[in-house]
């Protein structure tokens, strides 16, 4: 039977009235997989491709012809934002099905939680930390609630995948079976994934079933791509390096490279509705400025808006609407909170300031351009100063603007996407969820408590004596203490942490304070903007007039010009080997590259010429001066990382530049001849990484930290950072 006939009657109506001509392939595909069998479901497909129809369409028919005694369905996203506009969608589509659709977030309604906890039914849709919360604080209702769980869907599944999120999500999901006894359905959504088979190990976790992936044949797309270039020549004295990466750009922002730049932006993004991605919220709310001013001068409308975490959510709000909304031709400057799945429409292209970080967020970037039938359009911009006899025979590389090359170049010609690094200690999120499953079952013996927390499977490497040095730990803290019966219970200091509003969620956030104009929220900075001083927030200026520090608030007024605002670090950056090693192949071939401009292309050869010339492409060590080298290893971060320990550990000085650096500067006595060989024999070895000397407190960052014991903290470090095989492995084929 045509799979259009096997949908409810409701779908059905609802795919005539909106006048589609036919099932997209994902979700004949998906619905065949739900129907005819009893597997876990991935769908992995390009932005705006049908996924959340594909997933809805079937699960849906699924509810309405056999009705659940309890919420039937749950919808996990990471972003509140996503949850509003896919129940925007859902609502209209349940119009006349009987199914009701309920939002359960921190804005959410009380009144409509409440219902749906007194008659448990439907949908619902929700975010890991709610998620979390209901388990922990409902434990009962949670029995009632999910008693006949159908199906859990899983959105932007590539997201949760790369982060403690992800991993909370599966402890939370897995607790869930085991507290009700069903086992549902999971379906992963998702439009980046690289190797599918760890997307389905990781849906699978803890399910014990197997994972469909139906492979959709999407067909070639076209894409226009250009790299265009500025640069700034100015005096050594008048430059400055960011964020130690190499990159260096004037001070003075009325250079002009950098002016030429702003202008060039304006006249490509004029009447082109259009997203703006910079990798740091400085760069957005300082590109967005210059637009603005440049707007005011030529009279143009101000069509001109700034989306990222620290803008209040209303305002975030207000420009997705415009955005969607085909009236004016919006231009938003972004970080990475629009890399996700939230509807805007239509977009004529996208800009990307700088490099992406990695080549999944370029796949991200280029997603959300081209949608509905459009050719994806995707403009790279980079500003560069260039210092005037510079002595430094490698400071003349501009590593971001090669690296932007190669993510092209790895994404389109062979489709290739960052592997998930291992998260197979994350000793935080067991202190976690350790606490977050005392809080919801009383007391437990710490047998009971071993048996619960390690037979999760995002803890199936930890072993029984780490567990126990864990709670050794945090009995001695007061985390946890010792019952009169001799079992376990969250203890004194334990309970300020997880009667803490902050306790469910798992990611670290700093201290925001709260930027407010009269009664109005415009959003939050990270540090005190004293009486008279300005600031960037939101796309405007903005000046201090009073500050509330007990209430952790900032009163100001709105006036003219341009100003910064100056965040925490926004990011952590790695690059993989595979990544590293085609910068290198870029560098010796000499492939043009039709999407750079005349000026990229000059600038690549220029870059070219450099590096055949010092050495650093075919030579593993480079002398840079006396007694410095360069090691050139072609590796990733986390391989070169090793490599720079196991060269401390020989007393040798040494160190990684930058965090996105590939190449490590050494001080040796000897030669460069010699210390190729300490390094040879390194990779010949059998090091030991737990001899190896760490930085006092080297730890994998994370929420919780605090708590965890520093040896485990070590060992995390130790075997999910550090990768001496990958070292290796790096090594002998860019050797061969």
């Amino acid at each position: 039977m045509d799979v259009f006939y096997r949908l409810a009657p409701f779908i059905q109506d609802f795919i005539y009235a909106n006048k589609w001509e036919e099932l997209r392939g994902n979700q004949i595909a998906a619905c065949e997989v739900i129907f005819d069998s009893d597997d876990n479901l991935l769908l992995s497909s390009g932005t705006a491709s049908g996924k959340t129809e594909a997933a809805f369409l079937p699960i849906l028919t699924d509810l309405y012809n056999h009705p659940s005694r309890s919420v039937g369905v749950i919808y996990i996203s990471p972003l509140k934002a996503l949850i509003n506009d896919q129940f925007k969608r859902l609502e209209q589509m349940l119009l006349d099905s009987n199914i009701p659709v309920t939002k359960w977030h921190g804005d959410a309604s009380q009144t409509k939680k409440n219902k749906l906890v007194k008659n448990p039914e439907g949908l619902l849709q929700i975010t890991p930390e709610s998620l979390e919360g209901l388990i922990s604080n409902k434990r009962g209702a949670c029995l009632s609630l999910f008693s006949d769980l159908r199906y859990v869907i899983i959105d932007e599944v590539h997201y949760f995948m790369r982060g403690v999120r992800g991993l909370q999500l599966l402890c939370v999901l897995e607790r869930l079976t085991n507290l009700t006894g069903v086992n549902p359905r999971r379906v992963g959504l998702s439009a980046t994934l690289g190797d599918v088979t760890l997307a389905e190990n990781w849906l699978n976790t803890g399910t014990n079933r197997v994972c469909a992936s139906p492979i959709i044949n999407e067909g070639k797309k076209r894409v226009k791509l250009h790299i265009e270039r500025f640069v700034n020549y100015a005096e050594e004295r008048d430059l400055v390096e960011v964020n130690g990466s190499g990159h260096i750009v004037n001070v003075d922002s009325g250079d002009s490279g950098t002016r030429e730049h702003y202008e060039y932006l304006f006249k490509q993004t004029l009447d082109q509705k259009t997203i703006i991605f910079t990798n740091s919220r400085e760069e957005t709310e300082y590109v967005i400025a210059h637009l603005r001013e440049i707007a005011i001068q030529n009279k143009a409308p101000d069509v001109y808006r700034v989306h990222h975490g620290n803008v209040s959510a209303l305002l975030r709000e207000n420009t997705e609407d415009e955005m969607k909304s085909a009236d004016e031709k919006i231009v938003t400057g972004a970080t990475v909170t629009l890399e996700l799945g939230i509807d805007i429409g239509s977009l004529d292209q996208a800009v990307q300031v700088g490099a992406p970080l990695n080549v999944s967020s370029f796949a991200q970037r280029l997603g959300r351009c081209g949608r509905r039938g459009q050719v994806p359009q995707l403009l790279f911009t980079f500003v560069e100063s260039i210092r005037i006899n510079s002595d430094d025979i490698l400071g003349p590389i501009n590593w971001e603007f090669i690296r932007t090359i190669a993510i092209i170049e790895l994404y389109l010609r062979v489709h290739w996407l960052e592997p998930i690094p291992p998260q197979n200690h994350a000793y935080n999120l067991l202190y976690h969820q350790t606490m977050s499953c005392l809080k919801s079952n009383g007391e437990m013996s710490a047998a009971g408590l071993a048996s619960t927390m390690l037979s999760l499977g995002c803890f199936s490497h930890i072993p029984q004596e780490d567990f126990r040095f864990l709670l050794s730990h945090l009995l001695e803290i007061n985390q946890l203490e010792r019952t009169e019966h001799g079992g376990l219970m969250i203890g004194r200091e334990g309970e300020k942490v997880v009667n803490s509003h902050k306790f469910l969620t798992v990611f670290m956030a700093p201290e925001y304070l709260l930027v407010k104009d009269e009664n109005r929220t415009i959003g939050t900075v990270d540090r005190i903007y004293p009486v008279g001083i300005r600031f960037a927030l939101a796309g405007l200026t903005w000046e201090t007039v009073a500050v509330n520090e007990k209430s952790k608030v900032i009163f100001v007024k709105q006036v003219p010009g341009i100003s910064l605002v100056d965040w925490n670090v926004d990011f952590e950056a790695e690059l993989h080997t595979v990544l590293v090693q085609k910068l290198r192949e870029i560098l010796k071939n000499d492939d043009p590259f039709p999407y750079c401009s005349i000026r990229c292309q000059e600038r690549l050869a220029e870059i070219r010429y450099i590096t055949r010339n010092s050495g650093i492409l075919d030579q593993l060590v480079t002398p840079l001066s006396d007694k410095k080298y360069a090691v050139f290893p072609w590796v990733g971060t986390r391989q070169i990382m090793t490599l720079n320990y196991a060269l401390r550990e020989r007393k040798i000085k040494s160190k990684l530049p930058w965090i996105t650096c590939i190449y490590l500067e050494v001080i040796f006595d000897g030669t460069a001849a010699e210390l190729a060989a300490i390094i040879d024999e390194i990779l010949h070895s059998h090091l030991d990484l737990y001899s190896l000397p760490l930085p006092d407190k080297a730890q994998v960052l994370g929420k919780y930290n605090e708590f965890i014991p520093y040896p485990l903290l070590r060992k995390q470090f130790i075997e999910d950072y550090l990768d001496f095989q990958g070292l290796k492995m790096g090594m002998k084929r860019e050797m061969k």
